[in-house]
Formats: structure tokens, sequence, C-alpha cells
């Protein structure tokens, strides 16, 4: 089993132009576990609401989230990415990603339409 993975926008690429490069190398390895691993930990990934989920990283004292949904069964969808400070998933982030996540299935639909 394979899933795709896809980001959406430029959200996932500025996160990552934020980070240390030895943090995005764990980032790698953990989307390559997603990529290929039919299931994975909830070390890696949480499921937060209404088909929202984040990947999970730890790294050198680091707290890292990324938000992703999946779609049609295979495809990952990345999202925005923060380095979290606090212990609860701040709920600004929760709504970003899921304004995201609309925005997301917005394009889709307008793109179908025009098949």
């Amino acid at each position: 089993m394979e899933r795709e993975i896809i980001t959406f926008g430029s959200y996932f690429d500025d996160f990552l132009k934020t980070i240390p490069a030895k943090a995005i190398e764990k980032i790698d390895y953990i989307l390559m576990l997603i990529r290929t691993e039919e299931r994975i930990t909830q070390k890696f990934i949480k499921h937060i609401t209404k088909g929202l989920y984040e990947i999970r990283i730890l790294f050198s004292g680091n707290i890292y989230r990324i938000f992703f949904c999946f779609d049609e069964a295979r495809l990952v969808v990345l999202f925005n990415g923060f380095q979290k400070k606090t212990q609860k998933t701040p709920v600004n982030e929760i709504d970003k990603a899921l304004k995201i996540m609309e925005e997301y299935y917005e394009s889709k639909k307008q793109r179908n339409k025009k098949l």
C-alpha cells in the first residue's frame, strides 16, 4: 500500500522554511511512514476533529505539528504547520487548518466542475 502525499497552497513549504534541517529530516521520515505503512501509531498522528489530523514531531526538545487530511482513501493533503509551545494544540491553529481544509475541498470541487 502506498499513499500519495501532496501539499495544498504554500502553507507547508512556508512552515518548512522556518525549522532546522534536522527537524525536516524527521518530518521526511514520518511522511515516509505515512506513505508506506497501513497503520501509523498515535505517537506520530492524531485525529483532531472533522477529518482533520495532525502529524506529531518531537525533535531536540521542540514539538512541531503539521495538519493534514486523508482524501480518497490514499491521498494525504498537508496543510499548515507550527511549533507547539503549550500543552494543548492552540484553537487558533486548529481553526486555521480547518479553513485551509475547507479551501482545499472547495478548490477540488471547482476543478471537478471544469472536467
